[in-house]
């Protein structure tokens, strides 16, 4: 007010939330959006239903999936959801334990706040709680060899279990880590893996046990024409990137004609330009050309009476990736084809009942392909998820070389080592670092609520082991009981829980420090 004149600063559709009444709806936020994830943790997790506008219906335990389609308003839920995507971008796994750990952190700050402890002191302790635990996970970690196949396909299984793929779990664990390890490129003793040189296909139809791993690639295209030979052994591979067609002229031209004969003459000139397209194919020994553009009838009806099979509007995607999968060469125009840029295959093949070409059996690919077969779409997305988890895993482990045990036992050995540091540092920090430790009991209480058991006992138990220095113990989800997670091969990448545990503590300390919400246009 001034002179009682009211000085209006903010739109009137501006919604203001301030101070505690802020804080609390972002820790309301947090909290709603790990518990909408959170029965989803583990190898017993439970799965969700979820139904877009336009009646799309996904089924998935996947926290990420599940989040993505989750319609979010509240800018602190967003910020949350935010941190997901962020995990299952930079690593591919551990989306759920991130958001439960915001959740949990965000609970606790809830109660330091109502005790007067100023959110500056809260974040302050969970940015020192997050830089030990950090410090405490290196400690912890193990090493694994980059060829340690065994073990990498207990790091698949951990990824993939509790999905709904259980019956052909152990398939794809071995599929997964065959993938990588073929792609992997090595130098020294680093190795390094561009996730885009594994390619998942999925055909409805069969079972999934029928899922394989394809030493090449399989491109969703059938043959040009039914003449051409449906399979071809000992495969030549040509890879043209420009249409084999009579081009159409920049600038518009008229030819005039004015006999039959030149008619003839130049029907004759065009079949003659086409079927040396065709020849330049053939005399380069190729017995399989893919075309990135279309290829015209007459060319088509050459090249299968030369006995080639071809396969025209290719993706330019898949065109690179079958360079890399035949380790041939593109080109531009057929002329340029010599052998040696061929690929080669063992076999190409028309899978029947499916528009697609499948390429396989190639030497030293650095690309490969695994082709998954469902009953129905919704068992085919989530089998792709699964596989997703895995190979993604897998090359964390890979390029670091280090892995920890699973089954809560990291973060009940963090709960008790975070809370032995706290007594280390003075002042009221020490409460939000006490606190911080606490957070971490979310995950085995998690994991035993979902398993059936009652979380308090089975925490009380965990604590007791790690207390006598058993620092792999966690929780058999199957019996109750709690065991040694390393013995049991319960594993996971290093990488995950540390890109989980500082992200989740970032994410809690932005959203703590939040004193003032305005959402413009009447949002809620």
């Amino acid at each position: 007010m001034l002179g009682g004149q009211p000085i209006i600063i903010l739109k009137e559709n501006v919604e203001r939330n301030r101070g505690l009444e802020a804080q609390r709806s972002n820790i309301a936020a947090a909290k709603a959006i790990a518990s909408a994830v959170r029965t989803t943790l583990g190898p017993r997790g439970m799965d969700k239903m979820l139904v877009g506008g336009t009646g799309d219906v996904t089924i998935s335990n996947d926290g990420a999936t599940i989040l993505h389609e989750i319609a979010v308003q509240h800018p602190g839920a967003k910020m949350v959801i935010e941190v997901a995507e962020a995990q299952d971008d930079e690593v591919g796994d551990g989306t759920t334990t991130a958001v439960i750990l915001v959740g949990s952190l965000m609970e606790k700050a809830e109660d330091m706040i109502e005790k007067k402890i100023h959110p500056t002191i809260i974040g302050k302790g969970y940015q020192l709680g997050m830089e030990k635990a950090l410090e405490i996970l290196n400690e912890l970690a193990i090493d694994i060899k980059p060829d340690d196949r065994e073990m990498l396909i207990r790091i698949a299984d951990t990824a993939m279990t509790g999905k709904s793929i259980e019956s052909v779990k152990e398939k794809l664990n071995e599929i997964v880590v065959d993938s990588v390890m073929i792609v992997a490129e090595r130098e020294g003793n680093t190795v390094s893996i561009d996730q885009d040189n594994v390619m998942i296909k999925k055909q409805a139809g069969d079972t999934m046990d029928d899922a394989e791993l394809v030493r090449g690639i399989v491109i969703d295209k059938t043959r040009l024409s039914e003449d051409m030979p449906h399979k071809v052994k000992s495969a030549k591979i040509a890879l043209v990137t420009s249409p084999l067609e009579i081009k159409k002229t920049q600038t518009k031209a008229k030819i005039r004609i004015s006999s039959s004969d030149q008619v003839n003459a130049f029907g004759v000139q065009e079949r003659e330009a086409l079927k040396k397209y065709a020849d330049a194919v053939i005399a380069s020994g190729a017995n399989v050309l893919l075309c990135q553009k279309g290829i015209a009838e007459a060319v088509g009806f050459y090249l299968a009476k030369g006995g080639v099979l071809a396969v025209e509007d290719v993706p330019e995607k898949d065109m690179k990736f079958a360079a890399k999968a035949l380790n041939a060469e593109m080109v531009s125009k057929p002329d340029e084809l010599t052998p040696e840029l061929l690929g080669t295959a063992k076999l190409v093949e028309q899978i029947e009942d499916a528009e697609l070409i499948k390429i396989s059996g190639c030497e030293n690919p650095k690309a490969v392909t695994i082709l998954l077969r469902g009953s129905t779409n919704y068992l085919l997305d989530e089998l792709e998820r699964a596989v997703v988890d895995g190979t993604r895993v897998v090359m964390d482990v890979m390029e670091d070389g280090k892995m920890l045990a699973g089954g809560g036992s990291v973060e009940t050995e963090l709960l008790l080592r975070i809370r032995d540091y706290a007594s280390t540092v003075g002042g009221r920090a020490q409460l939000a670092i006490e606190k911080y430790a606490e957070s971490f009991e979310a995950i085995p209480i998690t994991l035993a609520e979902n398993s059936g058991f009652n979380p308090l006992d089975k925490l009380v138990d965990l604590k007791n082991a790690h207390s006598k220095g058993k620092t792999h113990a966690g929780l058999n989800v199957y019996d109750g009981k709690v065991i040694d997670m390393l013995k049991a091969k319960v594993v996971e990448p290093l990488r995950s829980k540390r890109q989980s545990v500082q992200s989740s503590a970032e994410a809690a300390i932005l959203l703590i420090r939040v004193d003032d919400m305005m959402i413009s246009g009447g949002r809620h």
